[in-house]
């Protein structure tokens, strides 16, 4: 099931099943993360819609850095072996699909990372990996845009990874995906930059549940960003970006200064 946030002309933003096949979306009961997945009698044409970003996490969205060995190397860099490197990006750093980013006045080297985004679905603490499916919701596509020159100097990743617009979300929720071999590109343009798959990562989605969890409470909408692929580079005003992973879809934003 594909779960989108929307917003029709004339209403407040909601929640909405997608009928890809219909290319419709069928209007459900407030917000599914509390009220579960109770379709109306609403259908929306989709081309008759915006696409919000599928989830505004309400405490934090997680980040995994390192987590593909070639991509750790190819900024000089080792995959961590003992435990995920993790950072946190704030809820204001959450963009939409189509939405515009615009780069910082601080930075001139913004990277596109394209990745698989994990979905939590309910209140949870120290979950087992074994248990992490009983706590996701779903899985959506993440770019998650960084300050490289920012990165570099200031000696912790919280200004390059978090401003505002860094963590592009879309186009909506998969709720049935098996995340340990999927295909995960980035397109800068119409260039193929990134292609990777799950299963070259390091730590598994379960681990990163197991362990993100064992350091906070996560909570319904919390976010967690699995990695990226080798292939990164940055971005210029006026390009357009497009992460895509294999059973969700497109995640596609522009750049301007």
């Amino acid at each position: 099931m594909r779960i989108a946030r929307f917003v029709a002309p004339g209403q407040d933003p909601a929640y909405g099943i997608v009928d890809a096949e219909e290319e419709s979306l069928t209007q459900i009961v407030g917000d599914p993360f509390f009220q579960g997945v109770q379709p109306t009698g609403t259908v929306h044409r989709l081309e008759d819609v915006r696409l919000l970003a599928p989830v505004i996490p309400r405490s934090k969205v997680i980040g995994i850095g390192r987590n593909y060995e070639d991509h750790a190397a190819e900024l000089g860099n080792e995959a961590p072996r003992v435990s995920p490197l993790m950072f946190l990006k704030p809820n204001t750093s959450v963009v939409g699909p189509g939405d515009p980013v615009t780069l910082p006045s601080f930075s001139e080297e913004i990277s596109f990372e394209a990745e698989l985004a994990v979905v939590i679905g309910r209140i949870c603490k120290d979950v087992p990996a074994e248990k992490a499916g009983d706590v996701i919701f779903g899985y959506t596509v993440a770019n998650d845009l960084t300050a490289r020159d920012c990165q570099r100097t200031d000696g912790q990743w919280a200004r390059a990874k978090g401003w505002d617009g860094s963590c592009p979300l879309g186009p909506w929720i998969e709720t049935e995906l098996d995340p340990d071999d999927v295909r995960v590109t980035g397109e800068l343009g119409d260039e193929l930059r990134q292609d990777g798959r799950t299963s070259q990562m390091v730590f598994s989605v379960a681990e990163l549940v197991a362990f993100a969890s064992s350091a906070f409470t996560l909570l319904p909408g919390d976010v967690i960003l699995t990695g990226t692929p080798a292939g990164v580079g940055l971005l210029e005003e006026g390009q357009s970006f497009t992460a895509a992973v294999e059973g969700i879809g497109e995640l596609t934003n522009t750049f301007r200064r």
